[in-house]
């Protein structure tokens, strides 16, 4: 089973695909990227992402799905050029329409983070910052206060000028981080943050996922968290529906239908199915919820929490045809 497509046939709902990836090898660097030897990658080999993956790829990638918006998250641009990516992503939006809005990159914890998130500010289609703070690589290795982490009290002081700009903080660390992120949106209740690839449950044993539900339970109490569903691959398997449907269904369940959100993560999640195979994946583990709901998790809350508005309304499309 692979994408769920014995499911009933539902409407096609309009899509903010809320976490995409634009990349220029050609031109800039990208580090985690092009880097040898290759950095450990939760999906294994990155050698197939090396090359350029621009709006026109995308629009070929997702055609038949109504996208009306998208949300590019920072794609581990060269660090000696924070602002670069911002700079060059105005100018893919001005000459094709995408992305619809940025989450920018800027270290928290770097001398120059005042600096690098006003240069970001001043670009109106920025909606907030991704800076992936230090995580253990198992439960058992997790420890609070680590330099880096949520925890940092120098980390936190580059979060706290989040605020200054209006930004959101996506959030991408293993769900066994879970007591430092729930402090975190506490310590900071008016900083809106999104939970990036549902936490990141690559345990999928019946212990790693009761874990990974408690943490979602230890979070979702902070009304200012929400939870973007995407990058649900595992090593060495494609995207299937059997396994990923009771995640997106627990994800759900646990964050309720107005904070939870659906992305491709694409080009990345190239590597585990296509974008047909990913979408209606996620269209069959919602099917029988009602309209306003599916609305809701494909395209409204994004909207919201990203303020796309009237710029995702009017996004150039290159899908007039509904997916089957």
């Amino acid at each position: 089973m692979s994408d769920g497509g014995s499911a009933r046939v539902v409407p096609a709902e309009p899509i903010v695909d809320a976490h995409l990836h634009f990349w220029d090898i050609e031109r800039y660097r990208y580090p985690w990227l092009q880097d040898e030897p290759q950095r450990p990658f939760r999906y294994g080999n990155t050698r197939p992402l090396r090359r350029n993956y621009l709006p026109l790829d995308y629009r070929r990638d997702s055609a038949g799905f109504a996208v009306t918006a998208t949300v590019h998250v920072e794609a581990e641009w060269d660090p000696a050029d924070p602002l670069g990516e911002q700079r060059w992503l105005a100018t893919l939006k001005a000459r094709t329409g995408l992305p619809s809005v940025s989450v920018a990159g800027a270290r928290l914890d770097g001398e120059d983070v005042a600096e690098v998130l006003a240069g970001a500010a001043r670009l109106e289609f920025v909606r907030g910052v991704r800076h992936k703070p230090r995580a253990a690589p198992s439960p058992a290795k997790a420890r609070r206060g680590e330099r880096g982490s949520m925890d940092d009290p120098v980390w936190r002081a580059g979060f706290a000028r989040l605020a200054q700009h209006g930004f959101s903080f996506d959030l991408q660390t293993p769900f066994w981080h879970a007591e430092a992120a729930r402090d975190l949106a506490r310590s900071f209740p008016g900083t809106q943050i999104i939970i990036d690839h549902a936490f990141l449950p690559a345990d999928r044993s019946a212990e790693g996922l009761q874990a990974w539900r408690a943490a979602l339970d230890a979070v979702a109490g902070e009304p200012n968290v929400a939870l973007k569903i995407s990058g649900l691959g595992q090593p060495g398997k494609k995207w299937d529906g059997a396994a990923n449907q009771p995640v997106i269904r627990d994800a759900i369940r646990i964050f309720g239908s107005t904070r939870t959100m659906f992305a491709s993560n694409y080009p990345v999640d190239r590597l585990i199915g296509s974008f047909r195979t990913i979408f209606q994946g996620f269209r069959a583990a919602v099917a029988d919820r009602p309209a306003d709901e599916r609305r809701a998790l494909f395209h409204d809350n994004a909207a919201r929490i990203y303020r796309i508005g009237t710029e995702g309304a009017s996004h150039p499309s290159a899908h007039a045809q509904s997916a089957s």
